[in-house]
């Protein structure tokens, strides 16, 4: 049985928790038609409407609606015009994640301390108000054309943010069990891995809890490496991937193509129930990575005795890996774009804060057979 260790103290006294972040407050897709993809997260994963924005509330140059599964708020947002950054952004990306938007005490704050440690400004603190209180909102850059927000909403007691107005629809389909944003990872260049694990040290105060080489992220025909970057509670976890040589291309290598630069690659997200949550997923068409039989012949011999019967799992196509804490269940999805750039990872923790790493094998094998199905390998 394979034991990961995970690094639980911060031994880098200039890596203080000068940024105490609170959880993910919201993800933000710029998309081709928000209007049909709230449709298609709400069908398929279960979200609720809950606010809306565009020139009905003085917001002329997009619009964007919000959704929430309980404390999983995702934002998708379109462009009214061409000539409009967001159109920009979605012509050279296609549909993705533009914002990892962080909840913070001290937005201002915030801010300041990113800053002086050499963040490159995206926002300058902003204070938005309405009859509900006040929204104060700041934000750097970090790879690619992905920002960071910090929200500090202490003072508002409306339903997101000014500038929203209640969504209401009378098309609620029931919830699958999404639960919050457990991790986000990006895809970055070659040799760009540690320049923004540097980053993510110094301007942010995160610290390097794992790291994968090339040795543990590899199939026969590509690799990988991998470093985990959490800030001081571990509420925030962004894994950074970057390509490695091997005889094919890798998907990092795939998702740079046609994503046409650094990015979000996916967004896990938490579930108490996986088998409840990937089977309602499923039934609502979201498609997953199929596991071979053979992963779950001598699965149970590696990862030791489970709560879940063996037999749902290994239908659903769901992994199972341990470490010295517990074990954890997950799942991937196929992209959701017709680029093969963004998708969505549902994991169940049963006491493990690792990510996986005795089904990368697997995991990476299901990747090639798609990517091998595309012509991309």
């Amino acid at each position: 049985m394979e034991a990961i260790t995970v690094q639980t103290k911060n031994t880098n006294p200039a890596a203080a928790d000068f940024l105490p972040l609170q959880g993910t407050d919201y993800v933000e897709f710029y998309v081709g038609n928000a209007k049909q993809a709230a449709h298609f997260y709400k069908t398929a994963f279960g979200f609720q409407s809950l606010a809306y924005a565009g020139p009905e509330t003085g917001m002329k140059e997009k619009v964007s609606y919000v959704i929430r599964q309980n404390k999983l708020t995702f934002v998708l947002t379109t462009p009214l015009r061409i000539n409009n950054p967001i159109a920009d952004h979605i012509y050279k990306h296609g549909d993705g994640v533009k914002v990892l938007a962080l909840r913070v005490e001290d937005a201002q704050k915030a801010w300041e301390e990113t800053i002086s440690r050499g963040g490159r400004s995206y926002l300058e603190p902003t204070t938005k108000q309405d009859e509900n209180g006040t929204v104060v909102m700041s934000g750097i850059h970090t790879y690619g054309d992905t920002v960071h927000l910090f929200i500090e909403r202490n003072n508002y007691q409306g339903l997101f943010m000014p500038g929203f107005r209640e969504w209401k629809s009378n098309y609620n389909p029931t919830e699958t069990g999404l639960l919050y944003v457990d991790h986000c990872v990006g895809n970055v260049g070659w040799n760009q891995m540690n320049p923004w694990v540097n980053f993510y040290e110094e301007v942010m105060g995160f610290r390097n809890i794992l790291t994968f080489d090339d040795k543990d992220i590899s199939t026969e025909y590509s690799a990988l490496m991998s470093k985990v970057m959490s800030n001081g509670n571990g509420y925030v976890k962004f894994p950074i991937n970057e390509p490695a040589e091997g005889k094919k291309k890798s998907q990092v290598e795939e998702y740079l193509d046609f994503y046409n630069g650094e990015g979000v690659q996916h967004v896990a997200i938490a579930t108490n129930d996986i088998v409840h949550t990937v089977s309602a997923l499923q039934n609502r068409g979201v498609e997953f990575l199929t596991i071979p039989d053979s992963y779950y012949a001598d699965v149970l011999d590696r990862v030791g005795k489970i709560d879940e019967d063996l037999a749902p799992l290994q239908k659903l196509g769901i992994l199972i890996d341990r470490d010295e804490e517990g074990y954890l269940l997950q799942i991937f999805s196929k992209p959701l774009e017709d680029r093969p750039t963004l998708f969505f990872e549902i994991i169940q923790r049963k006491g493990a804060k690792s990510f996986g790493k005795g089904n990368f094998k697997a995991l990476f094998e299901a990747l090639e057979r798609e990517q091998d199905a595309r012509g991309n390998l």
